[in-house]
């Protein structure tokens, strides 16, 4: 099975998370396609949504992508768990009026979350989970994010 590899130098995250591909096929099969190559996204604390840092893929990323298509909730949840690894889709247009759709992988690792938004409440879906002795270094890691600012994450597979 492959994972994911999410790291951050300027917090300490380095992280092992598990696909879930019976779940969130079609999800899975975008992040995998996007994560042909490791990427580095931006993170930031969330606003609305409680304890998670979210990771909104750059349009510039996904220019000419053909798997860059509407998502479909899969293994969808509004109130992800510490160790979630949550894909979000939201269409072109929805967020004020962005003209571009928008892809998020959200990094949850406290409890109290929600998939509360601006826009409302926005089902996500659960691609991955960070293994569970990996969780306790995702809640410390996350919580320097929260408390210095953005970072710059790194995705990657890992076999």
């Amino acid at each position: 099975m492959t994972r994911l590899r999410i790291r951050s130098a300027a917090s300490g995250l380095d992280v092992l998370a598990d696909l879930l591909p019976a779940k969130a096929p079609e999800n899975l099969a975008f992040l995998l396609a996007y994560l042909s190559a490791p990427r580095v996204v931006p993170g930031l604390h969330a606003m609305w949504t409680g304890p998670e840092i979210s990771c909104p893929i750059p349009p510039d990323h996904l220019a000419g992508a053909d798997y860059a298509r509407a998502l479909p909730p899969e293994n969808a949840t509004l109130h992800p768990q510490p160790g979630d690894v949550v894909l979000a889709y939201v269409p072109a247009r929805m967020w004020g009026g962005n003209p571009d759709p928008i892809f998020d992988i959200g990094l949850f690792y406290g409890p109290g979350a929600r998939m509360f938004f601006p826009v409302g409440w926005l089902a996500g879906s659960v691609v991955a989970q960070v293994r569970p002795e990996d969780r306790p270094a995702l809640a410390e890691a996350c919580t320097r994010i929260r408390r210095s600012g953005a970072c710059e994450i790194t995705f990657s597979q890992e076999p």
